[in-house]
């Protein structure tokens, strides 16, 4: 799902969502935010950045800043008082008429708000016309306690495959972010969470698995009509981000036998491109609880 108009699911939503037989009896996407997700977003101290690059590729960064560095001076309109550093492979795309999502999350709440629009200025940080405006519920968002801390961004290390490090990290990994597009239907971000090792890593071909959820089926639908996706890997323990992108293959009907436990499909992410920014999250934060979420889902 990304900025259209009309609040109506698009063919690859619907597509998935009748692949899946599944679909939500109910959709609060609007296209104005409420004064809970305004209030929200202007609380955060850091959010979830995606949009695309000159060829269509998603591509996605955080920003950060003290809380109040977002603000929302109308209900269609969010400002964020920063942009990426030079050597964040976002930062060429997020310009005046890209689309952008976000997405704002609350360890420690657990809370969760997503908003999709367009970029309208940068002069003074991003300018956002929000085009659609969602919540989702807190399944699979582990507590976190974050703490901002004094970024030193070193060179950007650029691959076109995953390296040992890479790999450790991402397996233990139990967070991610999913940037994915829809073409004309714009970008779209979204959380993923298991436990530690719900990632299984075969040299460059990462597989998720794709736990129950609202039905929305954004990240699935967008693939169905443009298989690239970017992947999101903050380690906060470190302050290191690990960007991937890839192609993606979903598959819909998984033997019980190789599913994990608590998956109702598999997705694969085939890497074509990393770049790993050694300390460059001025944010540090250790793991307080997972989320219950998990308890019934398994790790390869």
């Amino acid at each position: 799902m990304g900025a259209r108009a009309g609040m109506q699911f698009h063919a690859g939503e619907r597509a998935a969502q009748a692949r899946a037989g599944a679909a939500p009896r109910t959709a609060a996407i609007r296209d104005w935010m409420p004064d809970q997700h305004r209030q929200f977003f202007a609380a955060l101290p850091f959010v979830i950045v995606a949009t695309i690059d000159k060829d269509g590729w998603p591509i996605a960064t955080i920003l950060a800043g003290p809380p109040g560095f977002i603000a929302s001076p109308d209900a269609r309109t969010l400002r964020i008082a920063a942009l990426p550093d030079r050597d964040d492979p976002a930062a060429s795309w997020l310009n005046p008429g890209a689309p952008i999502a976000l997405l704002g999350i609350d360890f420690a709440t657990r809370r969760r708000n997503r908003a999709n629009g367009v970029i309208v200025d940068t002069q003074c940080g991003l300018v956002v016309a929000v085009r659609e405006s969602f919540g989702n519920c807190p399944q699979y968002i582990h507590i976190r306690d974050i703490n901002t801390n004094r970024a030193v961004p070193q060179a950007p290390e650029l691959m076109d495959r995953l390296d040992p490090s890479g790999r450790d990290a991402i397996a233990a990994a139990d967070t991610l972010f999913v940037a994915t597009s829809g073409g004309a239907e714009g970008v779209d971000i979204s959380h993923r969470g298991g436990k530690p090792g719900f990632i299984r890593v075969d040299q460059d071909t990462l597989t998720i698995p794709d736990f129950a959820g609202n039905r929305y089926f954004n990240t699935l639908g967008n693939m169905l009509l443009d298989p690239r996706a970017a992947l999101l890997f903050p380690d906060f323990s470190r302050g290191n981000l690990l960007q991937v992108q890839g192609r993606t293959e979903i598959d819909w009907e998984v033997p019980e036998n190789e599913r994990l436990a608590g998956a109702e499909r598999l997705w694969r992410l085939n890497v074509t491109r990393v770049w790993r920014r050694r300390v460059t999250l001025p944010l540090r934060g250790s793991l307080q609880m997972l989320s219950p979420s998990v308890a019934r889902t398994g790790s390869w």
